[in-house]
């Protein structure tokens, strides 16, 4: 009867631990890992941009990562200039700046980023007609040029905007006469 007695004891005893553990909280993120998915969110890949895109949308499974979701898209620049839709790729490039200054290595990862936004522009330009895309890509360009060497699309002009217009009205204007 003392066996049974112990028996039954240790079995709740190990039914409790084991609840315990359940109910408890995981463990807290490292910042090994924080970095490392950061980092696969921030690459010049298509996939890179998926996942993070992804992860944006259902933020909850990321919530313990404590990452910084908040944007300005492209600051004072168009988000959608000439109305091709760059207003993701600025986000992305956002939370890639914000993140990486949170945990001290922005300075390290600002070309990788400023890449990153760039080639997500230009996938941004393939969805387009072949006739605007020139313009697109201008435009990729330039706000691609201004972040690398200012840090913000807020350096856009509106000289570069109506340039890339004139360019996307000149293709438009001569594929109907083609």
């Amino acid at each position: 009867m003392p066996r049974r007695l112990a028996t039954l004891l240790a079995s709740g005893a190990s039914a409790l631990l084991a609840t315990l553990a359940i109910a408890s909280p995981a463990a807290a993120v490292t910042p090994a890992q924080k970095l490392s998915v950061l980092s696969s969110w921030t690459q010049t890949s298509a996939s890179s941009y998926n996942s993070w895109n992804s992860a944006r949308v259902n933020r909850a499974p990321w919530a313990d990562y404590n990452f910084n979701w908040s944007t300005d898209y492209c600051s004072s620049s168009p988000d959608n200039p000439l109305g091709f839709t760059f207003n993701l790729g600025c986000y992305r490039h956002d939370f890639g700046y914000r993140n990486y200054k949170a945990v001290g290595q922005f300075s390290a990862n600002k070309s990788r980023l400023d890449s990153a936004f760039y080639e997500d522009l230009k996938r941004v330009c393939t969805t387009y007609n072949s006739v605007v895309r020139p313009a697109c890509y201008s435009l990729a360009w330039t706000y691609y040029q201004a972040v690398s060497i200012f840090g913000s699309v807020a350096a856009v002009q509106q000289a570069d905007i109506d340039r890339a217009a004139r360019m996307k009205a000149q293709a438009e204007a001569n594929a109907q006469t083609h």
